[in-house]
């Protein structure tokens, strides 16, 4: 039989067939388990250092353990993995997937020993927790000497190889029965194909995981021409799932409130979130592959990052940034592991912690100011009365009315700072109803005129007949009104004059369009300074002139809080020396 040309072919080719296609088989089995062990071990290495900068302020002690084992569930549940967060000692401090009260001392896994000797540490191995081989990693915590580590069950990778391998030697048998009964036949025909799916294996293995055959026939050529492409397209859908948890953080990355900056060891900036965008008014394509030095232009950002390459350590400073109005702290932090000389640049925006801490300052310096006179004052006469006063009852009487006055200051200045907090906390109920505008100015004009004739102050009131109607309580809004008389009269000298109305305004663009009615109250005083100009609506920020004139700053706040109550906004305009103008304006009703 064997002497027959095409036994001679056929038997040998039929072997070659088989050998060559076992040894193909052994190869992608290898190669693909190898490769998807890697390619598992860099997806976690990499999810590993971000929790890692995430987990960098977190104690890793027992106190902290509740908070570290909801992070390592949540962290596991976005992940897709086993996370455990191992302190020091080894023990178990957060765990994802199991109780880790029950869990044994890590101090002796390899994995753990070797993120604490080099820095990161890997390892396949047996879980008696789980009953699995499972594929470990391990980076080092910095701030505590812990351990963090990631896991995921070796049986994903193994079962795809298994199911590979199973194709691969069913195609293998059945080829060799075809081979050996049509080799005269189909002996010319298979080499090509064959050939073909040779280097196809070759490109998949090389990582063109794209590669895609086209049977040209339904034997055993072409059935191992689908099983390729079948491993290629599973080791491309897990390429894909990769790359989509890599976007999944990158989308956290974007949505966080503090700008984040990865800057590689040449100095070039290799991500660049929106925060930072929102921060430094610097588009991300005009950022990334560039400098730092050329994008930022800031020498204290620069120094920063230096000092945290050169020394490998956490640099954190304070940054001012005047003209975009900002302070900032920036957190310089050296990057270890798969991200070794790369830096991570934390800018938190401390903008509005700066503006409480200036508003608490003006506070204390308002309140203790105008606390101080009227005490001062009630303590020099209750002197004078118990000293002589009291035996002569005209002066006593004198006296008394004083204290009497410094009283009701101290109680009004209680007053004020009793009716800011119920406005703010939302106790102050607001009974709207529809009122005239001039009525709502004539009222509030009427009230202080008296006062304004003393001071010699010409009030004039400005109102069309025929504006539109507001919803509004007309108390509050009579209140704003007179504050922002009260106040015009307090600052304009003798012989001024102060204008009051009320005009239509057209719709508002930031309001949906709803038209509204303008209230306005205008001086001939003394002005407002350019710098106190944009904090006057503040709580208890007074300007320096006003201090000799008594009150806590707390009116315009008061008038702030009630007209955005009713839907509005209130703005002033004013140059110093040249008197004052105040608006505010709400909806027109349309009831």
């Amino acid at each position: 039989m064997f002497r027959s040309i095409r036994w001679r072919i056929a038997v040998p080719f039929a072997v070659i067939i088989i050998l060559a296609m076992l040894t193909l088989g052994g190869i992608l089995s290898v190669q693909g388990r190898r490769f998807l062990i890697e390619k598992t071990q860099e997806r976690l290495f990499a999810e590993t250092q971000l929790l890692a900068g995430l987990l960098e302020d977190q104690p890793f002690t027992e106190e902290n353990a509740p908070s570290l084992d909801a992070l390592a569930r949540s962290w596991s549940a976005d992940l897709g993995v086993r996370v455990t967060l191992i302190d020091s000692q080894g023990r178990v401090l957060g765990e994802s997937d199991e109780d880790r009260s029950l869990m044994d001392n890590h101090a002796g896994r390899p994995e753990v020993i070797g993120a604490r000797t080099a820095g990161q540490g890997s390892s396949i191995r047996f879980s008696s927790t789980l009953g699995l081989d499972i594929i470990y990693v391990a980076l080092p915590h910095s701030l505590s000497g812990g351990v963090i580590r990631l896991s995921i069950p070796l049986d994903r990778v193994d079962s795809d190889i298994a199911a590979l391998n199973r194709v691969i030697y069913i195609a293998t048998a059945i080829a060799a029965v075809l081979v050996l009964a049509v080799a005269v036949v189909v002996s010319g025909r298979t080499t090509r194909p064959l050939m073909e799916l040779t280097a196809a294996s070759r490109r998949i293995s090389a990582g063109e995981l794209g590669t895609r055959l086209a049977p040209t026939s339904r034997d055993e050529v072409g059935e191992l021409a689908h099983a390729l492409n079948r491993m290629s397209l599973r080791l491309r859908n897990q390429i894909d799932a990769l790359d989509a948890e890599r976007e999944k953080l990158a989308a956290i990355l974007q949505q966080m409130s503090s700008g984040v900056v990865l800057v590689d060891e040449e100095g070039s900036i290799v991500l660049f979130n929106r925060a930072v965008e929102e921060i430094f008014g610097i588009l991300e394509s005009q950022a990334v592959d560039r400098s730092l030095v050329e994008t930022f232009r800031h020498f204290r950002i620069v120094e920063a990052w230096q000092s945290a390459r050169r020394d490998h350590e956490v640099q954190i400073i304070n940054l001012e940034l005047p003209h975009r109005s900002k302070s900032l702290q920036l957190i310089a932090a050296p990057l270890r592991g798969v991200l070794t000389g790369n830096t991570l640049l934390i800018f938190q925006d401390l903008t509005r912690l700066r503006q409480l801490e200036t508003i608490r300052q003006d506070f204390i310096s308002n309140i203790s100011h105008e606390l101080r006179t009227p005490l001062a004052s009630l303590k020099a006469l209750t002197e004078t009365l118990l000293d002589s006063a009291l035996d002569d009852p005209p002066a006593a009487r004198h006296f008394l009315s004083r204290i009497e006055i410094e009283v009701d200051s101290l109680s009004l200045m209680v007053l004020e700072l009793l009716e800011l907090s119920r406005i703010e906390s939302g106790r102050v109920p607001l009974e709207f109803k529809t009122v005239r505008p001039g009525d709502l100015v004539e009222m509030a004009v009427e009230r202080l005129l008296l006062q304004a004739e003393r001071g010699g102050i010409e009030v004039v009131v400005d109102v069309p007949s025929d504006l539109p109607s507001v919803r509004a309580d007309p108390p509050r809004l009579q209140q704003v009104l007179m504050n922002l008389l009260h106040n015009a009269i307090k600052f304009t000298p003798s012989g001024g004059r102060i204008e009051s109305g009320a005009r239509q305004s057209g719709g508002d663009p930031s309001a949906a369009g709803i038209e509204r009615i303008e209230f306005r109250v205008c001086d001939t005083g003394v002005g407002i300074p350019a710098d106190d100009l944009p904090r006057i609506f503040e709580r208890f920020y007074k300007a320096d002139r006003a201090r000799s004139g008594g009150g806590t700053g707390l009116g315009l706040a008061i008038a702030r809080h009630l007209v955005e109550a009713h839907r509005g906004k209130i703005w002033a305009e004013s140059r110093f020396g040249q008197g004052s103008q105040f608006f505010f304006s709400i909806p027109i009703s349309r009831a």
